[in-house]
């Protein structure tokens, strides 16, 4: 009975650790990815400020600090960037900006494709649903994915989607697949929805999920 009780003890805290884990990885990630972009400024002001005093050069260089000081400077740095880019000449010196990097091929390749993802997703789509399920990787399987484009099939004029599939829990890996739209499963969840549904591993998920157009067109018979 006590080996019971224990084995019932570790296997709660085991699933009451779990979603904390989770969470602290997905996090941990979000926020050394912000970190990393502050951290060459921060490092040099502190290289910048040993030289001048070696004193506070030494009490400043903690790891712990470095994170937090490159953190705030880059979440100040896309507030500051946000406010610009709502400003007339902010708007002109980010159209000015664009230009240049459009006479770099490979950096414009990579820069104004990520660009129109973004804008894609931040629009609201018009005939086809954004988030849909799919087959995938096999027939019988549903992922959740992102329709980013519709496209027209030469010879069949079929209508082909490509849709965006996120990785759990870790959306910014995925795969791009192209599916035909009359195989999509439109759903009603919006981008928030989606993206908890992906990150919890499909813990926050409704209670109900959409039947997919072969379903609907072909239902089983019930006895």
């Amino acid at each position: 009975m006590r080996r019971l009780r224990i084995k019932r003890y570790l296997f709660t805290g085991l699933l009451t650790f779990i979603p904390l884990w989770v969470t602290w990885l997905v996090f941990k990630f979000v926020l050394g990815l912000l970190a990393g972009i502050g951290t060459p400024l921060v490092a040099a002001f502190l290289a910048a400020t040993g030289r001048a005093s070696p004193a506070l050069g030494e009490a400043l260089n903690r790891g712990w600090l470095l994170f937090v000081l490159a953190l705030v400077l880059t979440l100040l740095a896309l507030y500051l960037l946000g406010w610009l880019a709502n400003r007339v000449i902010g708007q002109r010196l980010l159209e000015a900006f664009d230009g240049l990097l459009a006479r770099i091929p490979l950096v414009q390749t990579i820069y104004g494709g990520t660009k129109k993802l973004m804008a894609v997703l931040q629009q609201k789509p018009s005939g086809v649903q954004r988030v849909v399920l799919i087959d995938f990787p096999r027939k019988g399987m549903k992922v959740v994915g992102f329709v980013t484009r519709v496209m027209t099939e030469q010879g069949s004029g079929r209508e082909m989607a490509a849709v965006y599939i996120p990785t759990t829990p870790n959306p910014t890996g995925g795969y791009l697949e192209v599916v035909p739209v009359d195989e999509l499963t439109p759903t009603d969840w919006t981008m928030d929805q989606a993206m908890a549904f992906i990150i919890s591993g499909g813990a926050v998920a409704p209670d109900t999920l959409p039947a997919s157009p072969a379903t609907l067109s072909h239902p089983q018979d019930r006895t």
